[in-house]
């Protein structure tokens, strides 16, 4: 059965939602206030979708998803009085995957929350961890480990490029395609940025970083990961 995480301050809309997505087979668990909703931020992945309001008591909707979003990459469903274009962009620029106005129609919601929580549970099917040579990254904690010493936390950005780099293991990929794909096309970095970010995989993971196994730098085209 798939969790939601209903985050709406407005009484009585939690209520219907509540109601109409657990006719639809969801379990649901309600939250009134933003202060409240942060308290569940250590407990994301036992959830397979957010939706959550913009104007909540104490914390804005604005501030969690950029939290939750800095921990887990759980689907977040913005529902909000604040419908205009640039109140869309400015949710989905925070990392939500879906922005709908109110007043909203139910079929419509079901509809997006269908869609949303089942590719959490399809992305769920992917192993939690990756191996780079003797060493295990975990994508739920960020850390990285050789045994069962602890190497590193990693920052979320750091999780994300090396998840596209396992998923693109042997290929040469772009610059540009690195940075539409983890930093989005509209915060590009610098060129060294991306490059600091190899020096210290390099450092993390290489035996020798000055001869690379793993992360190889392609002159005037961008990166390649390989395993083996």
């Amino acid at each position: 059965m798939n969790k939601i995480l209903l985050i709406e301050d407005e009484e009585t809309l939690n209520e219907v939602v509540t109601m109409n997505l657990q006719l639809e087979g969801y379990s649901v668990e309600q939250v009134f206030k933003g202060s409240t909703a942060l308290q569940y931020i250590q407990q994301l992945e036992d959830f397979d979708l957010i939706i959550l309001d913009v104007m909540l008591p104490d914390v804005s909707g604005w501030e969690i998803c950029k939290r939750f979003k800095e921990k887990s990459n759980i689907p977040i469903l913005f529902v909000s009085a604040k419908g205009t274009s640039s109140d869309k962009i400015k949710g989905l620029k925070l990392g939500a995957d879906d922005y709908l106005a109110k007043p909203f129609d139910l079929e419509e919601l079901l509809l997006r929350v269908q869609v949303l929580s089942n590719r959490k549970s399809s992305t769920g099917k992917k192993s939690t961890t990756l191996l780079i040579g003797d060493k295990e990254v975990n994508l739920s904690t960020y850390e990285v480990s050789h045994g069962k010493t602890l190497l590193a936390t990693l920052s979320k950005r750091e999780v994300d490029l090396i998840e596209l780099f396992y998923d693109h293991e042997g290929e040469v990929l772009a610059r540009d395609f690195i940075l539409d794909s983890v930093w989005g096309v509209d915060k590009y970095p610098t060129t060294r940025t991306i490059d600091n970010y190899i020096l210290q995989f390099r450092k993390l993971f290489e035996h020798d970083p000055r001869e690379p196994y793993y992360f190889h730098s392609i002159r005037g085209v961008g990166y390649k990961f390989t395993l083996r």
